[in-house]
């Protein structure tokens, strides 16, 4: 356990922060400290991620918090599963490339310290595609799925400002049946994305990424803009 007061009130400044600084930092954080994570941030943080767009202002989204360590250590084993053949396909794939090498160490040290995070937010959706009958992928599924990721998106800038790690993930879901059994799902209730949330260890910084330049292309894919 830290001294350091991460109070709500202690934090809840940060939310003020520019929205250019949070998207120029915000990164993806999965070595997180297994302190505690004060239910007012939780709740601040989804509060925020409902302000997202919807389609058709749907607001069909559900977010459901586990902080129980056994429901944790289920969703552990999911994860583990879906590691052992991501993982491995990764290190055979791009392995060799340093920067592969380091997001793998990464998420392979999320997957063994995965009961010890202190939040994991399952962020679901109610319903499906409106549009019946239609083999996936779909032009159905685009507003259906949609209709959570920009929520999802708040969530992780809301807590890049408060401070806290957090990741975007969607092994551990990799069985809906499997997720829907350990949280207590209905059929009409889909697990869509999964979010763990805590105090991080190392920090948030600056990213490395492609000039814009090189991957914008104007009007057909391949056409650049003229020099000057």
């Amino acid at each position: 356990m830290t001294d350091v007061d991460r109070s709500f009130a202690a934090v809840r400044d940060g939310l003020d922060m520019p929205l250019q600084e949070a998207m120029q930092t915000q990164r993806a954080v999965r070595r997180l400290l297994p302190d505690p994570v004060d239910d007012e941030i939780v709740l601040r943080c989804v509060e925020l991620a409902l302000k997202a767009p919807t389609g058709s202002n749907g607001q069909n989204w559900e977010f459901v918090v586990v902080t129980e360590r056994v429901t944790k250590e289920r969703f552990q084993v999911q994860y583990r599963r879906a590691w052992s053949l991501y993982g491995r396909a990764g290190e055979r794939l791009r392995g060799q490339d340093p920067q592969t090498a380091r997001i793998l160490r990464s998420v392979a040290w999320q997957v063994e310290h995965f009961a010890d995070i202190p939040v994991l937010v399952v962020a679901c959706l109610r319903g499906g595609p409106k549009v019946p009958f239609v083999p996936l992928p779909s032009v159905a599924q685009s507003p259906h799925y949609g209709s959570i990721y920009p929520s999802v998106q708040n969530l992780l800038l809301a807590a890049r400002a408060v401070g806290l790690g957090a990741s975007l993930i969607t092994l551990p879901l990799w069985s809906l049946t499997v997720a829907r059994r350990i949280l207590g799902l209905p059929l009409s209730v889909e697990p869509c994305a999964m979010v763990p949330l805590g105090w991080p260890i190392g920090r948030y910084g600056p990213k490395d990424r492609a000039p814009v330049d090189q991957v914008i292309h104007h009007e057909r894919y391949g056409e650049r803009a003229a020099d000057g």
